[in-house]
């Protein structure tokens, strides 16, 4: 008997998987406990329908962090802050600050989560920060530290 099976089934497949399995596995097990559905034609045609709109989505998010990826290449943010002997800031410039700051100059939202900062900055300079966008999408922002006055 062929089955979609609804949720994960440990030594079986995963959801959304199209399997054979004996006719006693699937009416005392499977179907039961509502873990798959039987292979009709129509419940066939829905599983690919529905793969093909999953596809059809991860496609468009990967483009829509592409272009988001150029535009945060081309973009520099400049951050003011106090600073003492030597470069040395007064506190640090945070992941958040940076979100922030290039909300404010450039108009981009970025999650504070997706800035990959190794340590705070705490000394003035000029570096490139590395955003995680997608999973296989990553941007480097020019990151501008100077004396506030």
């Amino acid at each position: 008997m062929e089955v979609i099976l609804t949720q994960d089934v440990k030594g079986q497949g995963k959801k959304g998987d199209l399997i054979k399995v004996s006719d006693g596995y699937a009416r005392n097990f499977l179907l039961p406990r509502k873990l798959a559905t039987l292979a009709t034609k129509d419940a066939v045609n829905a599983m690919k329908g529905q793969r093909d709109a999953a596809a059809y989505h991860k496609q468009k998010e990967l483009e829509e962090a592409k272009a988001l990826a150029e535009k945060i290449n081309a973009a520099k943010v400049e951050l003011a802050a106090k600073c003492g002997e030597n470069g040395k800031l007064f506190g640090s410039i945070t992941s958040a600050d940076i979100a922030d700051a290039l909300k404010m100059q450039q108009h981009i939202v970025v999650d504070k989560k997706k800035i990959v900062l190794d340590e705070p900055i705490k000394s003035i300079c000029a570096i490139k920060v590395k955003i995680k966008i997608h999973a296989d999408v990553t941007a480097q922002l020019s990151v501008s530290v100077t004396e506030a006055k």
